[in-house]
């Protein structure tokens, strides 16, 4: 145990993209790993915190907020102030304050994580298949939120309470989901619904039979108690969309409007719709190698469309890719 002279608390306020970027569960982590005490908050500047212990585990503390912090979050600023010690004992983290105007950016949307993404593909996960799956390492953070400090009840999932597994791990310190504001599963969170231009459910093969008019598979309803038995509308909108059919996917920034690439028919009505006569279109690859696949992705590209971003990027076309001209008429790159 540190003696009295060794013992110092310090005021830190950190700036920068450090909110809906687990970095409050970072600090809880870190000081708990040097036995520190206090606690840390989010506010309309960034996040604040107040830090107790001995004095050599306080400067690695505030070293390590920068050195070691998450992977979406960019640290601007790291400032410091004495402050008299409590006798503290514990660290936490404490609700969130408003008291001035807001003056924090939010993290950027990322794309879903390797943990997440082999959830997803557990049949023996709860979230096996859950379009909505993320962590505090990835998933939607700008498009959701609806103030600062960035909490669940300034987001669009305000509506969704949270089951009682989703809970045990927003509470857990050793779970990556540890105040993961959009944590949600099928039981508790939203839900896909795949609708008609009539906004009716549609018949799947009826549907790929004629001229497509899908509206969409869309998510935005507040649920209660477990999932109900429902058709599976991830795999019916794909089915339509191999069918030839345009389907509107409601993402978080407005609709994505899916065909096949490799369908004249598809992608010219997607252009005659949209009134795009020649700007071309970006193209949904499952990883990398389909992008190469596609085109001479170099390994700069491929970094990119491997990072959190996901961007479209720029590539050659192969001469034998099995893509419509119409995608990009006239240009040799493909996106």
């Amino acid at each position: 145990m540190a003696s009295a002279a060794t013992v110092c608390r310090m005021g830190v306020r950190v700036s920068g993209t450090v909110q809906g970027v687990g970095f409050r569960p970072f600090v809880f982590r870190l000081a708990d790993e040097l036995a520190l005490a206090g606690w840390v908050r989010n506010d309309e500047r960034g996040v604040e915190v107040e830090v107790e212990g001995d004095h050599k585990a306080v400067s690695v503390f505030l070293a390590r907020l920068s050195s070691d912090a998450p992977p979406l979050a960019r640290v601007e600023g790291v400032t410091a102030e004495p402050l008299l010690a409590r006798g503290e004992r514990g660290f936490q983290i404490v609700a969130s304050t408003r008291k001035h105007d807001a003056d924090t950016p939010v993290a950027a949307d990322a794309a879903t994580c390797p943990d997440c993404l082999s959830e997803l593909f557990d049949p023996t996960d709860r979230r096996y298949r859950y379009p909505f799956i993320n962590c505090t390492n990835c998933g939607p953070r700008f498009t959701i939120v609806r103030g600062v400090p960035y909490d669940r009840p300034l987001t669009t999932m305000a509506g969704f309470a949270m089951c009682a597994a989703c809970r045990a791990e927003y509470e857990d310190p050793l779970d990556r989901r540890f105040h993961a504001q959009p944590n949600a599963c099928p039981a508790c969170g939203p839900r896909v619904r795949l609708l008609d231009a009539t906004a009716g459910a549609p018949d799947v093969l009826d549907a790929t039979a004629g001229a497509p008019e899908l509206a969409g598979v869309a998510a935005n309803a507040p649920v209660a108690g477990a999932a109900e038995a429902a058709p599976d509308a991830v795999a019916a909108a794909a089915e339509l969309i191999a069918g030839g059919a345009i389907v509107a996917v409601k993402g978080l920034g407005g609709y994505h409007l899916a065909c096949r690439a490799d369908s004249r028919d598809a992608v010219g009505a997607l252009r005659a719709r949209k009134r795009r006569e020649e700007r071309p279109f970006a193209l949904m690859v499952a990883d990398s190698a389909a992008a190469h696949r596609l085109a001479l992705v170099a390994d700069e590209e491929a970094e990119l469309l491997e990072s959190p971003a996901r961007p479209i990027v720029l590539a050659p076309a192969r001469e034998d890719a099995p893509v419509a001209a119409e995608v990009a008429p006239g240009v040799r790159e493909l996106g």
